[in-house]
């Protein structure tokens, strides 16, 4: 093999890895764009949706100090988010659950 043909090969293959390479990052791009549209689909909560749920003591004869009263008011946010925030900033404030009263939990968009 001469020197002229080990450089076209050599350029060849060069080529070759850069368009291969350049493929895979074409193709990574794109399945980044579609699953960011897919996962904006799933998680945006519109606004508009605003539940009022009312705690209240589900069992007659337990502890009055043991629960919350009183209505929340849940904007783009489900009822099992909602308990996980309202645990959390207990957990974190070190105050009882039974102490702290929530007027309402909205959703915030990130843009």
């Amino acid at each position: 093999m001469s020197i002229t043909e080990s450089l076209y090969v050599s350029l060849f293959c060069i080529g070759l890895v850069f368009f291969v390479l350049s493929s895979l990052f074409v193709l990574v791009k794109i399945l980044s764009k579609v699953l960011s549209i897919i996962g904006d689909k799933k998680t945006v909560i519109p606004a508009t949706s605003t539940k009022v749920v009312t705690l209240t003591e589900k069992d007659g004869d337990t502890d009055v100090n043991a629960f919350s009263t009183g209505e929340l008011k849940l904007s783009g946010v489900d009822e099992k988010t909602a308990a996980m925030i309202m645990a959390i900033v207990s957990y974190e404030s070190k105050i009882p659950l039974s102490e702290l009263f929530f007027k309402s939990i909205k959703a915030i968009e990130e843009s």
